[in-house]
């Protein structure tokens, strides 16, 4: 078997063991959700919008699907910051050691950002999309009776895509720190990424100006926010290759120096042999 071949074999029994580390916690987390879907659940009816309906399971089974859902989203978030780790560590071999060091400390910010975009877009974003909703149902003079289960599929679709969406700061942060994404190429396709954002926020809001709004400016403003730290890791990353380039050449210069004095400590005692 050859060297490269090991390798891979190698990075594969990796991963396994950590894929296997995460299973494990992410099975205790679950034990532990239990505790915690209920209560959840019931913070998540006790809102003002929830209270202005009832809501009603069209099945046997909504209930206790909304309840394992819960269960699996809230065991997700707690190994959330596990996972990251698990994902640092793997890669973290091919990184100088300065790099592992500032790269390990995002997944706290990571972790923070997650937490925010879900309370954002449950806070502001998911109560007015809900009452439009309503709203427009009331207009055209459709009587809503609304599912357990609707409700709370609703609340996914609309919270978590924003937890991934907050961590674009660092996931371009960790980028340029590496040095595999220049900042520039951020600034000089600005204008596609809006109209990304911009096609994305419609998507996800009803076909109403102000909810769309609510939803693109703040995209727009993590966008640039993600432009400004991806910056500063950028020089980050350029003057710790600068300080590396400059070790090496010192440690080239030092080798060279010390193979000219053993070069010449052998001519010394090759002139004393005779």
């Amino acid at each position: 078997m050859n060297s490269n071949n090991q390798t891979v074999i190698e990075h594969i029994e990796e991963l396994r063991k950590r894929l296997y580390f995460v299973v494990v916690f992410f099975v205790i987390a679950i034990a532990g959700a239990f505790f915690l879907a209920e209560p959840l659940i019931h913070f998540l009816q006790s809102s003002d919008t929830a209270q202005s309906f009832s809501l009603n399971a069209f099945k046997i089974t909504d209930s206790i699907k909304i309840y394992f859902q819960m269960i699996f989203y809230i065991a997700l978030l707690l190994i959330s910051p596990l996972i990251l780790y698990q994902l640092w560590a793997f890669i973290s071999p091919g990184l100088y050691e300065k790099e592992r060091k500032v790269t390990l400390s995002y997944i706290p910010f990571a972790f923070i950002l997650f937490i925010a975009g879900i309370s954002f877009s449950y806070f502001l974003l998911f109560p007015y999309v809900l009452n439009f909703m309503i709203d427009l149902s009331a207009r055209l003079g459709v009587q809503l009776t609304i599912g357990i289960n609707e409700y709370f599929t609703f609340l996914f679709q609309i919270t978590l895509p924003f937890g991934f969406i907050f961590q674009l700061p660092i996931i371009l942060l960790f980028f340029a720190r590496l040095g595999i994404l220049n900042p520039q190429i951020m600034v000089k396709y600005r204008k596609y990424a809006y109209f990304g954002l911009f096609v994305l926020a419609a998507m996800i809001t009803p076909p109403d100006l102000m909810s769309h709004l609510i939803v693109t400016v703040p995209m727009f403003v993590l966008y640039e926010f993600s432009v400004w730290i991806a910056k500063i890791g950028y020089r980050k990353y350029l003057k710790s290759e600068e300080m590396r380039l400059k070790e090496e050449q010192v440690a080239e210069q030092e080798r060279l120096v010390e193979e000219a004095l053993e070069q010449q400590r052998k001519q010394i005692e090759e002139l004393n042999n005779k």
